[in-house]
């Protein structure tokens, strides 16, 4: 039985239960020599496993104010959906190490790293697979550090990364990659930190700042150090339009991506590249813009209120639907209902 959980509930259970006796312990496995004061031990937490629902252990370490630090290596015993609303979101770098991380919107595989800019994160859903381990670390980064560290400020970033720094009304960027082996080393050697206390959030923050680097490296390549997208085969193509197809026939729903894969009979990673191929974009930006167009039909035909056309293309928020709406036609969706309302009655 799959269970289904907002992203609170989803932390009120399984770690909020946990908190109390993670700092505590923090305190007891400490020699005497090296135990820190209560707010230095709130640096640096780990739950453990408690309930009948997961084994595991999750870790959250706050380096300084605006970096933060988390692993994950986690089993949990049943099939989870965990939803999640529109938020403002930082930047984050994600890498999967073991098991998949998979969501309607996006997936990466053992070996491969998300990156997402700051701005506005999508709802969306996150599924959890039973009896699957999972080794995640993750990296939060606030745009302020972030334009701090790399530039002094967010006019003087270069204009290769400049988007990777968008203001709340705006759809974050995405990146989906291969871990590369100088990414490995600086992830094992973030595992196996020998130090303790301030010593340790130094190290860290030198290994978070190194994977930015790699990560920074990356993008600014030159184009064409890459090799091309091998052709696609023609039943391949004939599959990509089919997802594009199933795209639009379940805006309200859509299907992870790995889910969309196997609905048409491709591998999720040809299906990401290849969609980019035929379409010029990815399949959550296409999907994001189909929404955002069938929400504007709907509106124009003036049967439905703005939270009914926003719930009707997948949006669980309708502040943030009314945000994309705006940044997508230019106008409030509630404006221009009326003016649509306004236009029949005058014919």
């Amino acid at each position: 039985m799959t269970i289904t959980l907002s992203q609170q509930d989803y932390w009120d259970l399984v770690y909020s239960m946990d908190e109390t006796d993670a700092l505590s312990n923090q305190h007891e496995q400490q020699p005497e020599s090296q135990k820190t004061d209560s707010q230095s031990a709130d640096h640096d937490t780990t739950w453990r496993s408690h309930n009948p629902l997961r084994k595991g252990y999750y870790r959250e370490i706050q380096i300084r104010d605006g970096l933060d630090l988390a692993i994950a290596d986690e089993c949990f015993h049943t099939d989870l959906i965990i939803t999640s609303c529109d938020r403002d979101h930082p930047l984050e770098l994600n890498y999967t190490l073991v098991g998949v991380e998979s969501s309607n919107l996006n997936s990466t595989h053992a070996g491969q790293h998300a990156f997402y800019g700051s701005g506005m994160a999508p709802g969306e859903a996150l599924n959890v697979v039973a009896n699957q381990r999972s080794l995640c670390i993750s990296i939060h980064i606030e745009p302020a550090l972030f334009c701090q560290w790399a530039a002094g400020s967010p006019e003087q970033l270069p204009d290769q990364i400049r988007h990777w720094v968008k203001p709340s009304d705006q759809i974050y960027y995405i990146q989906v990659s291969k871990t590369t082996t100088a990414m490995q080393t600086a992830l094992q050697q973030i595992l196996q930190c020998p130090f303790q206390g301030l010593t340790q959030r130094l190290y860290l923050e030198s290994k978070v700042w190194e994977l930015m680097a790699l990560q920074l490296a990356h993008t600014l390549e030159p184009e064409g150090a890459n090799p091309k997208a091998k052709p696609l085969k023609p039943e391949d193509v004939e599959r990509i339009h089919y997802a594009k197809e199933v795209l639009v026939a379940r805006l309200d729903q859509p299907p992870s991506l790995i889910e969309l894969a196997r609905l048409v009979g491709i591998n999720d990673c040809k299906l990401k590249v290849g969609f980019r191929q035929v379409f010029g974009t990815t399949v959550f930006s296409y999907l994001h813009d189909c929404r955002m167009t069938r929400s504007r039909q709907l509106l124009d035909a003036g049967e439905l209120t703005v939270a009914e056309a926003a719930k009707a293309v997948g949006f669980a928020n309708r502040s943030h639907f009314a945000i994309a709406f705006r940044k997508k036609f230019g106008v409030n969706p509630r404006t221009y209902r009326q003016e649509m309302l306004n236009s029949c009655r005058v014919g």
